[in-house]
Order: C-alpha cells, then structure tokens, then sequence
C-alpha cells in the first residue's frame, strides 16, 4: 500500500474513533449528556457489548442491583415473565426465567481487549513501581489540566499552542518519569518523539505494528482509556461546529495516547515488547469475535433491564389509565406554566388542589427563546437553551424604570454597568487576596472580628432566601429594574417569536387574565455540580431569563399588535408574568411586579398565597427522602430547607431529576389530579395541531432533551466508574469550571456526582429507560418518526421506549407496530 493509502486510512480511523466520543459539558453549564448519544445508530445491546470489550463500560445496571431488587421484590416474577414472553416472541434463543435468576449469582462472563500498556505491565512489578497504565492516565491527565487552564492558575505554564506539542514538552521535561516508571531507557525513548500529532500517530503505528482493519477499534478504545478528557476534547470540538471550523484537540489526545503504548513498547525489554506485540495483534483481530460472544453474554442483562423497567411501567400504566375527574373545570383566572421537569409536577398538582382558578400548563422550560445572554456589566455571553441546540437570539439586561422607554434605559442601563464593573473589579481583587491558604489566613487576621460572621455562615447556615448570581455587584434598587430583553430583532422577527412561543404552548388563544411564565432554578452553596440542578432545557441555568424575556416580549404593545395581524389576538386585560420556582425549597419569586396594572398586581398577590402554601405541601412531601422532619411548623420547615440550601457542606441540597422514569405529551386531562412525580410533563393537543408541527417539534425537541437528561442519571448509576463524576467529598475543580478530579489523579471525572444518585445505602436513582407516552394518533407520530430518522434509530435501538394512547388504552410501540402492553 502506498503511503499516502496508509494516511488515509489513518486519518480515517481516527475521525470515526473519535466521532464515537459525546462532549461533556462544563461544570458552569452541566447539560445533561447521554454519553452513548453517538452511538444510537446500534443497538443497545451491541453498544454493551461493544463498550465491555473496548473498555469494561457497562451500559446495564449491575448484576449485583438486580439481584437487590428481585430480592426485595421490587422486580417481581410477573415482570419477568412479562418480558421473557415479549422476548420469545421473536427470537429462538430465548431464555427461561430460571436461568435469567441463576445468572444473578455470578458476574458477566465479559472480557476486555487488552491495551499494549496491560500486556506489558507486569502484575509483580505493579506492587515496586507506579503501574504503567495508571501513570500514563495520570500523566496526560495533568498535562491536560495544566493546558486547558485559563481561569484557575495566576501562571501558566508556557508552551506549545498544540495539546499535543504542549504533553510532548510536559513529557520531555519531566526528568522523573523513567524511575518512576521503573524503566531506565524512557527519557531516551522520548526524544525521539515526532513533533507533529499526525507523525506520531503513524510513528506509533508502525510500533505496534497493527493490523489497519483494526486500527478504529483500538483508537477508541485508546479514547475510552481516558474518556473523560477526551470527552472534554470532544466538547471544544462541539463549540467550534456552528462556526464550521474543526478543532484538532481530541485527535491530539488520541495521538499523546497511542504515543504512550509506543513509548512503553520501545522501552520495555526487548522481548517482552516482542510478545506483547503479538498477542496484541491477534487481540485485536479478534475484536469482532469476541463482541459477538459479549452480545449473547449480555442478553440476560438485557433481559433484566426491561424488567426493572416493567416493575415500574405497570404500576404506571395503571396510574395514566384511571379515568379523569368528571367535575366541570372553571375558566381559569390564572395560567401558570412551568417547565416539563419533573420536579414541577409536584408544584402543578398542589397549586391545582388548592385553587380551581388556576390553570397549569408545562413547556420547555427554555420557553422557546434560542437565545444567549448577556449579564449587566460583563463580558459573559451564555447559552440559555437545550444543549442539542445553539443560540441565535441575544438577550441582555436593560435597566428601566416604569413607562421608562427602551431607548432611555440605555442610558441608564449604561450608568449602571459602569458602577457595577467597579464593584466585581474590586470583588475579585478581595477573591485574589484570599485565594491562597496564606493570604486567606492574614486577610483574617488583619479584619480580625470582622470577618467572623463570614465563618458563622459556614458553621450555622443562614436562613436566607436565594441570592441571583447574575445580580451580585447591582444595587437593590437597581437590580429591580434591570430586565433581560431580547435585543438586536426587529419587529417582525420579535412577532414570529412570540406567535412560535404561543402556539407551541397551545396559548394562541385560551388565554387568562393573568399568565405566569415559571422557570425553575436549584439552590445549593459550595457545589461544584450547582448547575445540574438547574434547568436541563437552559444548558444548565436558571430559567429566569427566558421567563422575564419572554414576558416582556409577549407584553410589548408593537408584539401584541403584530400578533394580530396574525390571527393572535391576546385580550387587552391578559398580562404575562415572569417568574422562577426554587426546586430546593420550593419558593416562587415573581420578577417585573412593579410594571404590573392593579388588576394584575391583585391576581399575582393572591398566586402568592398559593404558591406559599403550595410550597408548604411540597416540602412535606419532599422531606422524608431528605432526611428532614416534616412535621414542623410551616415556617420552620422552610427555615430548615433553606439552610440546607445554604450550607457549604450539604451534599444533597436536592434530589433533582432523580428517579426520572417518563415523559408525557398530552392534555393536562391524561395527567391532573394523579400522582406522577418521575414524569416529565409537556401540554399538548392534537385537536389543535392538525398538520402535526408541534408534535415534530416537541419530538424533535424536549423529547431529545428528556432522552438525554434520563441516559445521564442512567449512565452514572450503572456505570459510576467511568460516567459517573465520584465522591463530592473528595472533589477538587479543574480550572474552575471544565470539571473535577476525585482527589488529586486520575481521569477527568464526567456525569453526575455519587451524592446525586446514591443515598448512602444503595442506589436511589433506579436506572430505567425513559417511557414516553404521547396522546396522539398514530399516524402523526408514525409520520413524525418517519422524517426524523434520528427518532428510528432511538426507538427501533432500544434507547427510549414510546407508548401511545387509544382512548383509554395504552399501546407500546415496536419496530412500526403498536402492541398491547402485556400488564
């Protein structure tokens, strides 16, 4: 084959090993990611077995689980045999229920290919020296901090622009590797390293002397062998896409770390590397085998996973197919929607069961504003929607005053900015004067008493409500009139907005006097992982900016009118509101109150009596799965949740999406008055969607985020190793925000913290493929599948399961047919 054949093909195994790798998101912005997102083309199972073989992943929940549930009986026999009978169906290796049992007492039979490092490494030597493959993860894995660091560090080591130049010259300067390593002819090996990413891949190759068909195979399994960073390489990379650019980081990584197998292999004793080469080779060309032996090994687990899913769909089933309350529903006075989190259904369901006159409704919590927003005073640009997507829209603060016009808010807003930058440039100089333990222990000693309530706050938490991160630096009455406004549309783009909100929603008509946009934000302090309890549908933030802009959008006199013109006819006396739920403690804050006519102000005041109370039950609901004590005062109890909030040791400010399970789209009918608090909620009729637009759209849209908001909390709770972020104990933050080391080593830690699915006894998140039901013929959903094919390969795969109502009854989908459920 002629050279240029051989970089070719390279080139092309590289690409394909590393379009395998999904980003992992920053700690400021934890978009809930299904790490197999990439894969979805396979499936499930031979994704399992794929990964057991590449990396011993596990894409299953263990064993060890299983055989926990089946023994409390909370898999029952009917589940199991449910889907054994399901199975049958349509296989002729079928198992029976009794060796599906007997398999819970012994561990799967699955084994990992081996990397050249482990045919290397020797098992006796490992207890003299640092084990190779753990000093090369820890070696790049520092390398990889130091390079990616722009916030954390005062100095930077200087160096290569490249990630590749930049380990190359961290690897050559460090003249403790060779006995570290035990092998005394490394740092010679190390010169002769090629200077370019590209070189170094083919140099390596021709070392390990590999087969080409097996060269993908092995470059992925080489990422998996650091998927953290490689995860976050593969984010950058996600960055630059919009712009059409390629960023070269994650092949980089993957050259540093195929550079690694050369370097031991030239390092090590001359036979051994010889043998090791070998068996590596012969390994690898029996990758496909042995995938094929994981796939039928793995069948079991399989098996397992759709009755763990059983145990919880009967129930639910059961749940959706009470009939709905025949008392008459009154004209709502007031709307109230909220996100389609799970954590909203509590609220929807108290605030209905207190007042009739309140109408709720769920949307994206985005509220369908593509848009990234700009602070007051900083240089921030942030997202502020799903992370399938990216923004189109900006969004910045605008300070005014009532009757006050946009264009003198200018002035004023630039007033404000200017003082607010004094501020956060003398709040960083106090955070540079403390950063370090020294400084931190004169600044004490020369405040002295002052500086003690500051302690205090750690030792005892206040009880304080929620402080906007976005606000620090404003002053309170300037704070009250700064306003997120969508900024740079004309009016024609605003209107098209508005309407696309609106219809979505199913509000183009039907609307209330009074109609609260709630977004939804978590609360917790001295959490690295802050934002995986905000919302999923806002790349991780506080949704209080969509609500607010869309508020004053859908308020604007010019929008109102073009609206009309449009066959949207918003009554003079409806008012939209701005608003945010705190998921921690359950408090709703109204915002831009002051712009409010009286009418509107008295509907809003008696919502917060509501909502206070509303709040209360919830909290009592939530409490015992928190350890809290639910029966204290009213007040308290939302003292004792606030504390919670605010205490820096706290690992559990919340559960969050814990326990997620369902998504349903459909009239509130399908689901008022029931208890369904795993679900994610979205309104929608099909009696208003005759072409079936905004039934592609929620498909297409929450459908997607909802599918990747369960596969996160999936992933970290059955395979906590490798896609799970470890103790928060033991965390320390990379660059203040790219993401954590569990101690001082190791990989990059992705995923969701222990803490956030496990209680301290066992594991409390219950790892089931999300089930959604959809109210709606099955022709527009065939329809919808049908032009989407992304929805085929997650449906037809095995990567989110879809049930469908007919009348009262429930079909399940498979493969283009609609079946009895079986339960």
């Amino acid at each position: 084959m002629r050279a240029t054949e051989s970089d070719k093909a390279m080139r092309l195994a590289a690409a394909r090993a590393c379009s395998r790798i999904m980003p992992a998101w920053p700690l400021s912005q934890a978009v809930a990611v299904n790490p197999h997102w990439r894969r979805i083309d396979m499936p499930i199972r031979h994704v399992a077995a794929r990964l057991a073989v590449l990396g011993d992943f596990h894409v299953f929940p263990s064993r060890d689980y299983i055989k926990q549930e089946w023994e409390a009986d909370r898999i029952t026999r009917a589940d199991l045999d449910t889907v054994l009978e399901r199975y049958a169906g349509h296989a002729s290796d079928a198992l029976t229920a009794e060796q599906c049992i007997e398999a819970l007492t012994r561990p799967t039979s699955v084994r990992r290919a081996p990397l050249l490092v482990d045919l290397l490494d020797d098992p006796k030597q490992k207890n003299k020296r640092w084990p190779w493959r753990a000093a090369l993860v820890f070696q790049m894995s520092q390398a990889c901090a130091t390079y990616f660091d722009r916030h954390e560090a005062h100095w930077r080591a200087s160096g290569s622009a490249s990630l590749y130049g930049f380990w190359r010259e961290s690897m050559v300067g460090d003249h403790g590797l060779s006995s570290r390593l035990g092998l005394p002819g490394f740092m010679k090996q190390l010169r002769t390293l090629p200077l370019q990413a590209e070189d170094a891949i083919r140099w390596a190759l021709t070392e390990l002397e590999l087969k080409e068909s097996v060269w993908e195979d092995y470059f992925e399994a080489l990422l998996l062998s650091i998927n953290g960073w490689a995860s976050w390489c593969a984010y950058v990379g996600w960055q630059k896409a919009p712009s059409g650019q390629d960023d070269p980081r994650l092949r980089e990584l993957l050259a540093c770390r195929v550079a690694w197998e050369a370097l031991l292999a030239r390092s090590a004793p001359t036979a051994k590397a010889r043998s090791a080469i070998a068996e590596l080779g012969a390994n690898w060309l029996d990758f496909d085998r042995c995938v094929a032996q994981a796939d039928v090994a793995l069948l079991v687990d399989e098996l397992w996973q759709q009755a763990l899913e059983a145990s919880f769909q009967r129930g639910f089933a059961q749940t959706l197919c009470v009939p709905a309350s025949s008392s008459a529903m009154q004209e709502p006075e007031v709307q109230a929607v909220f996100c389609i989190d799970t954590r909203s259904e509590l609220m929807r369901r108290s605030l209905e069961a207190l007042w009739p006159g309140v109408q709720t409704r769920a949307f994206a919590g985005f509220f369908g504003l593509p848009i990234h927003y700009n602070p007051l005073g900083t240089d921030i640009h942030r997202p502020q929607l799903p992370g399938l997507a990216y923004p189109s829209v900006a969004a910045q603060d605008v300070v005014t005053a009532v009757g006050e016009a946009v264009p003198n808010g200018e002035a004023r807003s630039e007033h404000v900015r200017s003082i607010r930058r004094r501020r956060l440039a003398g709040l960083d100089q106090w955070l540079s004067t403390v950063r370090w333990s020294n400084a931190s222990f004169s600044f004490v000693e020369a405040f002295g008493v002052g500086y003690l309530p500051k302690i205090a706050r750690w030792i005892r938490p206040p009880a304080k409500s929620r402080t906007n991160m976005d606000h620090i630096g404003l002053h309170l009455s300037a704070e009250e009139q700064c306003r997120p406004m969508l900024v740079g549309l004309d009016l024609e783009k605003r209107v098209e907005l508005a309407a696309d909100a609106l219809h979505t929603m199913g509000l183009d008509d039907r609307l209330a006097p009074l109609v609260i946009l709630c977004g939804h934000a978590g609360h917790s302090t001295n959490n690295a992982h802050a934002s995986t309890l905000d919302c999923g549908a806002c790349y991780g933030r506080p949704g209080e900016v969509n609500a607010r802009a869309l508020a004053l959008l859908l308020n604007d006199p010019q929008v109102r009118e073009g609206l009309r013109l449009r066959a949207i006819d918003i009554p003079p006396e409806t008012v939209f509101v701005g608003a945010l739920h705190n998921t921690t403690t359950d408090e709703v804050t109204g915002f831009d109150l002051d712009l409010l006519p009286p009418q509107a102000r008295a509907r809003w005041e008696k919502m917060e009596d509501v909502f206070e109370q509303a709040g209360d039950r919830i909290r009592r609901e939530r409490a015992p799965a928190l350890w809290m004590d639910a029966n204290l005062a009213p007040g308290a109890l939302l003292k004792s949740f606030r504390r919670r909030a605010n205490d820096g040791s706290q690992t559990r400010p919340e559960w969050g999406l814990t326990r997620n399970a369902a998504f349903i789209i459909g009239p509130r009918d399908r689901s008022r008055g029931r208890v369904l608090n795993r679900a994610f909620l979205h309104d929608y009729d099909a009696l208003f969607d005759a072409d079936g637009s905004v039934l592609e759209k929620l498909m297409m849209g929450p459908m997607l985020v909802t599918n990747w908001l369960s596969w996160q909390y999936h992933a970290s709770t059955c395979d906590p190793l490798h896609y799970g972020a470890g103790n928060k104990v033991l965390h320390n933050v990379v660059d203040g925000h790219v993401g954590v080391f569990e101690g001082n080593g190791g990989d990059l830690r992705i995923g969701l913290p222990k803490q956030s699915v496990h209680n301290g006894d066992g594991w409390y998140h219950q790892p089931v493929r999300l089930t959604v039901v959809i109210d709606a013929p099955a022709a527009s959903i065939e329809h919808v599948i049908a032009h989407n094919p992304v929805l085929g390969r997650l449906f037809d795969n095995g990567w989110m399961l879809l049930w469908r109502y007919e009348g009262n009854a429930l079909f399940r989908y498979e493969r283009g047919q609609w079946l009895p459920l079986g339960f």
